[in-house]
């Protein structure tokens, strides 16, 4: 094996699992020291730099940096279901108990003539509009609705997500110069370009519900919805209650969202029925536990055939049985298993099979070539169309997805906005910041904490079964309370302090080796990779994870770590008669628009340890 290269910001990225796993690349560890000191401020505007909806993700968000956490790893032979760090929630916890950190926030500049429209007030959007207003462009942000916050407030219930977080965190987008446009539906882009805007950026999301076209579905018509359309109903009002008996259809987050949703709007026997197993349920699996832990079945392998009804009258759905079978390139097919038809009865049907874009307002001679899935044909990285002027991101831009990666998307886009309107080329992305300190206080002493906690993962607590299923506003999570989110965040192995080595300090004394508490590192002759991995002290069984290779050493032997297990504790450090080894914090921030927000993640940073 080569020596790693060190000198890419890529390498000790990729060991920080959680933030490489982030689509936003937030910078998890360092958020989590904060709210372990409890200076939630600074550790909120960590997170606003990044994912600038920490409230709202706090609670909502599909967690992608959980399970690429090390601590479940590490812990694997442990504990029977080692777990890892609540780091959503932990985000939850410094929205929660901050103070007004409007100061903090940057404050625009004079205004440089340049004008932008934003279409839609999702996520993408408002990340767009919070991007570019600070650096003096005169951003539009476009909704049919009259509050801002796109799908997050249309589809996602109350009892998840409540109205007063969304409003105060899209409220600090329009706070710092972006113009918000409510009730305006934009239903012609020609009409839209002609208005003199020097870039578009469209960020309406996938608007359109799939429907099943079965026997019966014309005829039981008013008692049949569209999942995401009836999630709207109920945020707007409209829909009030469900009758007694409610099937919902699909495997999604969004069904998730119905049948609880309905449980709390008088459904007595609301089930979920889906035609997928449930470890392939796209859902998310605390969302999927949240539904069964309030009492609703999830009935798998079974395909809807037909909506049975009476004069027009819903009474129930036929479903086959099936069961999986996968080739030998694993490909899934769902095969019958001459199983009886199975009847469920029901009032009501939801169907949450899936979402689609619609862009019927973008006339197709304008210039925007679209693939044949209807998805605009975007710059690999840019999202900027093949009208050099117009940007797409979020669900508009890839099909359906989640919150923190339309934020990604709406900072990648703002970057292209801001090089194109200055004339620069939009396939030159800016590089990350990052940022290597030694975290040395002496010879024997950290500015961290090294020695985590080794507690189970805390539990957040709920809301009162009674009092949470008999409204439909009623938060369901309470979130961490101060000396709860203390403990939980102890759990965290700073996986952003880096284990640092010189080789020429080194003298081969094996001291690290020796006092090493996972046998990560190894000294021993180089080969191949594959090789190489299995004669480490412990197997490096994660081909995913990085070594650390060094250059060859005095002896010929190189030092191999293995980033999979280390738990940066710093004892080869404290250990190392030479000083070979350092313990260093790494901080990657990904590049924003005209580095507006770098100042305000690195002040927080420089003061935290």
């Amino acid at each position: 094996m080569q020596p790693t290269n060190t000198q890419d910001p890529a390498y000790f990225h990729q060991v920080v699992d959680c933030q490489w796993a982030c689509p936003a690349h937030t910078p998890v560890p360092e958020y989590i020291r904060l709210i372990a000191q409890r200076r939630y401020d600074d550790a909120y505007m960590v997170n606003w730099v990044s994912n600038v909806f920490p409230g709202i993700l706090g609670r909502t968000c599909d967690r992608p940096c959980e399970p690429a956490c090390r601590r479940g790893r590490v812990e694997d032979h442990n504990l029977p279901k080692p777990e890892p760090v609540a780091i959503c929630r932990l985000k939850r916890v410094a929205a929660d108990f901050k103070t007004d950190v409007r100061a903090r926030m940057p404050r625009p500049l004079p205004p440089n003539g340049k004008r932008v429209a934003c279409v839609g007030a999702g996520p993408a959007s408002l990340t767009v509009a919070r991007d570019l207003a600070p650096l003096g462009y005169e951003v539009t942000v476009f909704d049919a609705e009259a509050r801002a916050g796109g799908f997050m407030h249309q589809q996602i219930p109350r009892f998840r997500l409540p109205e007063h977080v969304i409003d105060e965190e899209t409220g600090y987008v329009f706070a710092l110069g972006a113009q918000f446009r409510p009730g305006t539906r934009i239903d012609s882009m020609r009409a839209l370009l002609g208005q003199g805007y020097d870039a578009v950026f469209v960020g309406s999301g996938a608007p359109r519900g799939r429907d099943l076209d079965l026997p019966g579905r014309k005829e039981a018509a008013a008692h049949i919805h569209i999942g995401i359309d009836w999630l709207a109903s109920v945020s707007f009002g409209h829909v009030t209650s469900v009758a007694r008996r409610v099937i919902v259809l699909g495997g999604g987050n969004t069904a998730m969202d119905c049948c609880r949703s309905a449980r709390r709007l008088g459904g007595e026997d609301v089930k979920v029925i889906v035609r997928s197993g449930y470890d392939e349920m796209k859902a998310s699996p605390w969302e999927k536990e949240d539904a069964q832990h309030e009492g609703i079945p999830i009935i798998n392998m079974h395909v809807p055939k037909a909506f049975v009804h009476e004069g027009g009258k819903l009474t129930g759905m036929l479903f086959e049985v099936v069961r999986a079978e996968y080739d030998a390139q694993g490909r899934r097919q769902l095969v019958p298993t001459g199983e009886p038809e199975a009847f469920f009865a029901c009032d009501e049907v939801l169907i949450a099979v899936g979402q689609e874009n619609a862009f019927p307002w973008i006339e197709r001679d304008v210039g925007i070539a679209f693939d044949r899935w209807g998805l605009p044909e975007l710059g690999k990285g840019t999202f900027q169309s093949s009208l050099p002027q117009v940007f797409f991101g979020g669900d508009a831009a890839y099909g359906p997805k989640n919150i923190i990666t339309a934020v990604a998307h709406g900072h990648e886009a703002a970057v292209s906005i801001d090089l194109f309107l200055r004339g620069q080329d939009v396939a030159q992305r800016p590089p990350p910041h990052v940022n290597l300190v030694s975290q040395k206080m002496g010879i024997h002493e950290w500015s961290y904490d090294n020695d985590p906690s080794n507690d189970p993962r805390y539990k957040v607590p709920w809301a009162q079964a009674e009092k949470a299923l008999a409204s439909i506003a009623v938060e369901v999570e309470l979130g961490f309370d101060p000396a709860t989110a203390a403990k939980e965040a102890h759990r965290c192995l700073n996986c952003d302090v880096q284990t640092v080595f010189t080789p020429n300090l080194c003298i081969e004394c094996d001291s690290c080796v020796d006092i090493c508490p996972t046998d990560c590192i190894t000294f021993t002759t180089n080969g191949e990779e594959a090789e190489l991995r299995q004669r480490l002290h412990a197997p490096a069984l994660h081909p995913e994870e990085p070594l650390f290779v060094s250059p060859a050493l005095k002896t010929g032997r190189v030092l191999v770590k293995d980033e999979d297990v280390c738990l940066h504790c710093g004892l080869c450090a404290e250990r190392c008669p030479t000083g070979a080894w350092d313990m260093q914090k790494f901080l990657l921030l990904t590049a924003k628009a005209g580095d507006a927000f770098k100042d305000i993640a690195m002040s927080a940073e420089r003061t935290g340890v």
